[in-house]
């Protein structure tokens, strides 16, 4: 729980509450794993790889913690919310094909260590048991994840397409990223308070502060990517430079008539493959007004998620909630 509390920064003080989220968390685990159990081996080791490979668990720990303003834990909270990160893990599976990846949380990827296929089919896998799961919740559960696909998959195609003529580049990204992390976020949040008989202001509330502070997370991994160094991302910096992905700061860069003429060469080219060009490009935008232009903007979708935070009662888990968006902004200081 601690390394999980590190990594999405989650600051809990009540042992009470943290003891239920960890104990909740341990039930959604067990059963992940039975849920990608197949008797088939290729089937089970393909679905079980990201599994094991860990990752933050953010949206399951989110539908615990939204429980908490109901009734709490119960089988059908635990339930939601192995759910929806079943349905993270087949975009996950899904999107290293799409990126071609070879590693994804520090283990081989599923289409380096089998192929595209298996990967894909994985994440088709995992998206049918995802399904399964929610219709033991109720009609109105079924429906809402299914909208959820709908905006994940509607997400990545306005992405991979890009701004049609005349569409604002940064209104399309960040409404790219509301779809394609805010949702299912939001999801998580709206499964935790209606599944644990939460007033419908308290879900709604949820499911806002959700969407909020899903695209947040998004600006804070474009602003690190940036920003960090190497040994405290435990990555290459400018990852997406080298992938040739123009996240925030790089548009608001590309669009502020002030910005380095040779800054704009290199983002307006193909991807970054040659190391210097990748330093060169990382100095000119951490001076740049657009990494300044993306933390203000990421400062105001902090506040926009707390304020959504006003409508739920002063609880502990009301104060963990909050120091999410806090962290989120404090991480890339």
């Amino acid at each position: 729980m601690e390394d999980l509390r590190a990594a999405v920064g989650l600051q809990v003080a009540d042992e009470q509450l943290l003891g239920d989220l960890a104990t909740g968390l341990s039930d959604v685990e067990d059963l992940l794993r039975q849920t990608v159990h197949s008797d088939v081996k290729a089937v089970h080791d393909a679905a079980i790889h990201l599994v094991e490979a860990g990752g933050k668990r953010f949206r399951p720990l989110f539908t615990l913690l939204a429980a908490q303003f109901g009734k709490g834990n119960s089988e059908p909270v635990i339930t939601a919310a192995a759910a929806v990160e079943l349905v993270h893990l087949a975009t996950l599976y899904h999107d290293d094909v799409m990126d071609e990846a070879t590693m994804r949380r520090g283990a081989e990827s599923a289409n380096a260590r089998w192929d595209n296929t298996i990967a894909i089919l994985t994440g088709d896998f995992l998206f049918a048991h995802s399904s399964r799961l929610v219709a033991d919740l109720g009609t109105d559960a079924a429906r809402i994840i299914a909208e959820t696909f709908s905006e994940l998959v509607t997400g990545q195609m306005r992405e991979t397409v890009g701004p049609v003529d005349g569409e604002d580049p940064v209104e399309h990204y960040l409404s790219v990223i509301a779809q394609k992390t805010g949702s299912l976020i939001a999801t998580a949040g709206r499964f935790g308070g209606m599944l644990s008989g939460a007033p419908a202001e308290y879900v709604e509330a949820l499911r806002r502060f959700g969407d909020i502070i899903g695209t947040a997370f998004q600006i804070s991994d474009d602003i690190i990517d940036i920003a960090s160094a190497s040994d405290e991302l435990g990555k290459s910096q400018g990852t997406d430079l080298r992938e040739g992905v123009r996240t925030l700061p790089m548009l608001y860069a590309l669009a502020d008539e002030g910005t380095d003429p040779r800054l704009i060469e290199l983002l307006s080219g193909p991807p970054l493959t040659d190391d210097a060009l990748v330093r060169e490009g990382l100095d000119l935008l951490r001076a740049s007004a657009g990494l300044r232009q993306a933390q203000a903007t990421l400062a105001d979708y902090a506040r926009r998620a707390r304020e959504e935070l006003a409508a739920l009662p002063a609880t502990p888990a009301r104060d963990a909630c909050e120091s999410v968006a806090d962290y989120l902004v404090a991480r890339t200081r």
